[in-house]
C-alpha cells in the first residue's frame, strides 16, 4: 500500500499535468483530473491530501471547483493551491478568496511548488493533531462524567459558560475557545477516586472528603505534562476550580488573585449549572435562588468581579441553558 500522501492534480491541458508530474511524482502519490466536473468525482472517491488546480477551464471553472469543495462539510478541510497562468493581484484574490491556502503561476517553478506543497501538508497534519489531541481530551472529559452522575450536558453547558464569561473580561477569541475546551478537564480526577465514595448516597465521612479533594491533583497528574497551551490550561483549571477566593478552597487554599482566573471562572460556571440541574439527591434550584446564592458568595467563594460579570451576561447564560438540556 502506497502510504505517500496522496495530491490531486486539476488541470485541461495534459503537458501541464506532465510538469507537475515531473515536478512531485517521486516524493507524492498523484492522481490527475482533466475537468472539474471529474475533479469533484476523483475527490469524493480518493480524498486527496491536498489539490492543485488550473483556474480557467472549459465548463467548471477552478473557482466553482474550490467554492464547491469549500460548501461540503467532507471536503472543505482538502486544502487547495491556485495553478495559474493568471497573475493578477485581483485574480489571486478571487481565488483566496473562493477558498484556496495559495496561488502559484504559471510557467511553475518546480522548486516553489515543491516547497509550497510541503508546507501545507505539514499544516494539514498539524491541524490534524490538534483535532485528535481535542477528541482525545473530550472524551476524557466524558469519562469524568460517567464516574460521577452528571450528564455530558452538563459539561457542555458549563464549558459554554465559561467561554462567555472568558469573552466578557477580555479574552481573545482563540483564548476563550481553549478554555471552552480545557472546562471539561475540571473533574477528570474523579476517575481515581473509589466508586465507594464516589457513588455514595450518603454524607462523605471527614476521612472520606479528604480522599475526595484529592481529585484535583489526581486530575493533573492523569493530564501529565503540558505539551500544549490546550494541556496546560486543562491542568491549571482542574488543580484551582475548588479554590475559593477567601482562602478556604482546595487543595492549595489559594486566596484572591493568588488563583488563576481560569479556575476562577470554571469555579462559578460549574456551581451555577449544579445547582439548576436535577441531581439523584437534590431537586433543580430556581435561577433567582441561584443568582442569589452567587450575590451571597461573591468575595468568599467567588471572584467578585466575576459574580458581576456573570449576572451582565445572565441572558446568554441562560440560552446557553435553555439549548443544552439534560
Amino acid at each position: 500500500m502506497d502510504s505517500r500522501a496522496t495530491l490531486l492534480l486539476v488541470d485541461d491541458e495534459p503537458v501541464n499535468l506532465r510538469v507537475l508530474k515531473q515536478t512531485l511524482g517521486d516524493e507524492y502519490r498523484l492522481i490527475f483530473a482533466k475537468s472539474g466536473a471529474e475533479a469533484l468525482k476523483l475527490v469524493k472517491q480518493e480524498s486527496p491530501n491536498l489539490i492543485l488546480l488550473d483556474v480557467m477551464m472549459p465548463g467548471m471553472t477552478g473557482l466553482q471547483v474550490c467554492t464547491t469543495l469549500k460548501s461540503d462539510n467532507a471536503t472543505k478541510n482538502i486544502p487547495v493551491i491556485f495553478v495559474t497562468a493568471l497573475n493578477d493581484a485581483v485574480d489571486e484574490a478571487n481565488g483566496l478568496n473562493a477558498g484556496a491556502v495559495d496561488y502559484i503561476s504559471k510557467p511553475i517553478s518546480p522548486a516553489v511548488v515543491r516547497a509550497r506543497v510541503k508546507t501545507h501538508l505539514s499544516l494539514v497534519q498539524a491541524d490534524e493533531l490538534k483535532r485528535t489531541r481535542l477528541q482525545v481530551i473530550q472524551r476524557l472529559g466524558r469519562a469524568s462524567e460517567y464516574k460521577d452522575n452528571e450528564t455530558g450536558m452538563h459539561v457542555m453547558r458549563m464549558s459554554h459558560y465559561s467561554q462567555v464569561l472568558a469573552l466578557a473580561i477580555g479574552y481573545s477569541e482563540q483564548q476563550a475557545e481553549n478554555l471552552l475546551h480545557a472546562a471539561p478537564m475540571h473533574d477528570i480526577g474523579k476517575i481515581g477516586i473509589a466508586d465507594s465514595i464516589m457513588l455514595k448516597p450518603g454524607k462523605l465521612s471527614d476521612e472520606e472528603f479528604k480522599i475526595m479533594q484529592k481529585h484535583p491533583e489526581i486530575g493533573a497528574e492523569i493530564l501529565g505534562d503540558p505539551d500544549s497551551d490546550l494541556i496546560k490550561l486543562a491542568i491549571s483549571v482542574s488543580l484551582t476550580h475548588h479554590e475559593k477566593w477567601d482562602g478556604t478552597g482546595y487543595p492549595k487554599g489559594l486566596k484572591g488573585e493568588e488563583i488563576p482566573i481560569e479556575g476562577r471562572i470554571v469555579a462559578l460556571a460549574d456551581v451555577f449549572d449544579a445547582l439548576t440541574s436535577v441531581r439523584p439527591y437534590k431537586e433543580a434550584w430556581s435561577i433567582e435562588a441561584t443568582m442569589d446564592f452567587l450575590e451571597s458568595q461573591s468575595g468568599k467563594h467567588f471572584d467578585p468581579y466575576l459574580v458581576t460579570v456573570f449576572q451582565q451576561n445572565i441572558d446568554k447564560i441562560l440560552n446557553i441553558k435553555n439549548r443544552w438540556v439534560d
